[in-house]
């Protein structure tokens, strides 16, 4: 560095989140109006049947990160019938198998956060979440910088998923 020039903060340019960051939130539940409108990359919906559906996170820890919802407006599993807690975990490893087809990530994190204390952003409609995990995924970008990187746009993760979530919708048919 020449003598005059100062040194400053570097600059992640990511103009895709302005998308994100200025998008209308709906008045009621996200997740219902989500279920309401089906599938579609408008709102991300990637695959459902009349119990549940799946849907991929507008703002995602990592790449791939998706949700798990039951259709009825839920807030805990103890609100769920004994059908929806079912369909809830298939469509769970159904996810699953759908991200280690699409993105072949190492590991998972799976959960569950029950009430605005424990983490739940939408704490009134329940959600799974399954993030993919990778060696090495997370790094300094984070903890310095509170900035994730996603390497992949929502809308190409979308069509990958919403391809291999017909391929094994086909593949467990009778």
């Amino acid at each position: 560095m020449s003598s005059g020039q100062r040194e400053g903060p570097k600059i992640l340019w990511a103009p895709w989140r302005a998308d994100y960051v200025q998008e209308r939130r709906p008045d009621g539940c996200l997740f219902c109006e989500a279920s309401r409108n089906g599938k579609g990359p408008e709102n991300l919906v990637v695959w459902g049947n009349p119990r549940i559906f799946v849907i991929m996170n507008r703002f995602p820890y990592a790449l791939g990160h998706i949700m798990i919802c039951p259709r009825r407006h839920v807030s805990d599993l103890e609100g769920l019938s004994s059908e929806e807690a079912a369909d809830l975990m298939e469509g769970t490893r159904m996810a699953i198998r759908a991200l280690s087809r699409t993105l072949s990530p190492e590991g998972f994190n799976v959960g569950i956060n029950l009430g605005k204390v424990a983490g739940a952003g939408f704490a009134d409609h329940l959600h799974v979440h399954v993030v993919p995990r990778w060696t090495g995924d997370f790094n300094f970008m984070p903890v310095l910088s509170e900035t994730r990187v996603i390497s992949e746009h929502l809308l190409v993760t979308y069509n990958k998923l919403q391809k291999v979530f017909q391929d094994l919708q086909t593949e467990s048919s009778p």
